[in-house]
């Protein structure tokens, strides 16, 4: 699943090439995604006027000179594919083909977890998808004491796990929570309750510093995601512990031969990957 820095990533492609201009036509080939895209959608959103691009969390939002925004969340293998003519052959898993008048933005999604919708600019705060997000990491919110009181009333939950509650902070996935707290040199077994203040405020910088040269490299690319443009993300090629498991880490400092290098141990049902020996 695209996580904070793709997400980020693809928005910012499609912001710049397609822009702020007018939707034409929405057509809905295939409306059976996580939720059902309302029927109603088309009509409501044609002949409107994009003017912004933004994210929020893991869902694109793109608001319109309606009083609308557009929510698009890219599921497990969702892709965004931008050209300047229609295609003449689409693909079987093409669902939403939008037609601007500075070209066409094509939502392919084979497993069908994304979600395509709409709600009123206003009320964004409001919604369901919405209701319990919690603070953006690159946000003035993310605070020391915030991170800190957040984690207390978790106590019993491993901080890896904690990372990943989007009420806490929303956009990190299972890819960068085990970067940051790599870089952090906390152990993801630890207890919300073990974590310090002075470890909270290492935690915030790695997690923006690993955002933004994630998003800086264009995204992860292990399975299904690619750029709009169909090239890859290649901040995989940075990762320190993710999926590496036997290999020593970039700062190692044991005997790979006796500790058996980056470790793999599941929480939650999401593997996790750390180093034993530096991540305490």
């Amino acid at each position: 699943m695209p996580e904070l820095p793709e997400v980020e990533t693809i928005k910012t492609a499609v912001a710049k090439g397609i822009g702020c201009c007018r939707i034409e036509q929405v057509v809905v080939r295939n409306p059976n995604l996580r939720q059902k895209v309302p029927a109603d959608l088309p009509q409501k959103v044609e002949n409107a006027m994009i003017i912004n691009f933004r994210r929020i969390a893991k869902y694109i939002v793109i608001d319109l000179d309606n009083g609308l925004s557009l929510l698009w969340h890219m599921g497990m293998s969702g892709k965004i594919s931008l050209c300047d003519k229609r295609p003449t052959t689409l693909q079987k898993h093409d669902h939403i083909i939008i037609k601007t008048t500075n070209g066409f933005i094509i939502y392919n999604d084979p497993r069908r977890f994304g979600l395509f919708t709409y709600c009123q600019t206003d009320n964004l705060k409001n919604i369901k998808l919405f209701a319990k997000t919690g603070v953006d990491p690159f946000g003035d919110s993310l605070t020391t004491d915030y991170l800190f009181g957040r984690l207390q009333q978790k106590k019993k939950l491993p901080i890896k796990e904690a990372l990943l509650d989007q009420s806490i902070i929303a956009g990190i996935g299972n890819i960068y929570a085990s970067e940051i707290l790599y870089e952090s040199r906390i152990s993801p077994l630890r207890l919300c309750s073990e974590i310090s203040k002075e470890e909270c405020k290492k935690i915030i910088a790695n997690t923006r510093d690993i955002l933004q040269k994630a998003i800086k490299a264009g995204g992860s690319t292990l399975r299904d995601y690619k750029k709009p443009d169909g090239s890859l993300g290649y901040f995989q090629n940075q990762h320190c512990v993710y999926n590496k498991t036997g290999q020593p880490c970039p700062d190692c400092i044991c005997n790979i031969a006796k500790t058996g290098g980056i470790k793999k141990i599941v929480q939650g049902g999401r593997s996790t990957f750390y180093c034993e020996s530096l991540q305490k």
